[in-house]
């Protein structure tokens, strides 16, 4: 069986082919990422007339960091032009917007599922549960074709569940030999940690909290960073070559630096060396 997705360039946001979804569905609360309180479902403020954000270059500055972590993973596209078919929630009956909000953060977990399912098939260890990961993307990918209904009613966690445990042997199997429970560090608080230069190769850290943890120049060659968090931890000059299930908003949510070393699936972020 074929992989589906031969690369992942269909699962990064293209907000020119989306009608600002993110920026209507999603509700945010005054924060340090968000200048206002907005409910779901009702459109940001900066949000132009033709779904362009008015202050798109001014975001961090203006207050609105959370919108430059964010990314859909492609999802806005596939609602706005195929679950929708190019139809305006501006233009739609009331109830078929509503529908488009609803929709939209389904998609957006499948989409993220999508991307983990195509990293673990790029990895040569995962080899012996190759054939599974590529029928969970195969599912997971006739999923997001659902009707609007279909979308309404899916049970996505559970469908999340199925393939976490496709995603925890890969990720087994990717850091077999890791000796010594210091490489497992699944779920830590790890809230302000100082880990300057600490050795975390291989190391598991799913589902951490590494808010505001100090890495600079930490070793995370090849650790499993599915769904740590990274707000504002400091990654200058860190080695994160290798690291799998590593998305471009964890990477967006933490600081670096020129230095700080990147797997090739994400992009390093503009504000990092602009200093913002």
């Amino acid at each position: 069986m074929e992989d589906h997705i031969a690369t992942r360039s269909d699962l990064r946001g293209d907000c020119a082919r989306c009608f600002g979804l993110c920026c209507v569905a999603l509700p945010f609360a005054v924060s340090a990422d968000f200048a206002l309180d907005k409910a779901a479902g009702t459109p940001c403020p900066n949000l132009q007339g033709d779904h362009r954000c008015g202050i798109h270059a001014k975001l961090r500055t203006g207050g609105f960091t959370g919108c430059t972590v964010y990314d859909c993973f492609g999802a806005g596209q596939q609602v706005s032009q195929v679950t929708f078919a190019g139809q305006d929630w501006r233009t739609a009956p009331r109830e078929r917007a509503r529908r488009m909000f609803d929709v939209f953060p389904v998609v957006r977990q499948l989409h993220e599922l999508l991307w983990y399912l195509t990293e673990a098939l790029t990895l040569p260890a995962a080899g012996p549960v190759h054939p599974d990961l590529r029928r969970a993307l195969a599912r997971t990918e006739e999923l997001t074709r659902g009707t609007p209904e279909e979308l309404a009613a899916l049970d996505v966690g559970a469908h999340r569940q199925e393939v976490n445990e496709l995603l925890l042997r890969t990720s087994e199997l990717v850091r077999a030999g890791v000796r010594g429970r210091k490489k497992e560090r699944r779920g830590a608080d790890l809230m302000g940690a100082r880990l300057r230069g600490a050795d975390l190769s291989r190391a598991d850290l799913r589902g951490a909290y590494l808010i505001a943890a100090d890495l600079t120049g930490a070793d995370l060659r090849g650790a499993d960073l599915i769904g740590a968090d990274l707000r504002d931890a400091d990654l200058t000059d860190a080695d994160l070559t290798g690291a799998f299930f590593l998305t471009q908003p964890q990477v967006n949510a933490a600081r670096g630096s020129a230095g700080t070393r990147l797997p090739e699936s994400v992009v390093r972020p503009v504000h990092w060396t602009a200093g913002l």
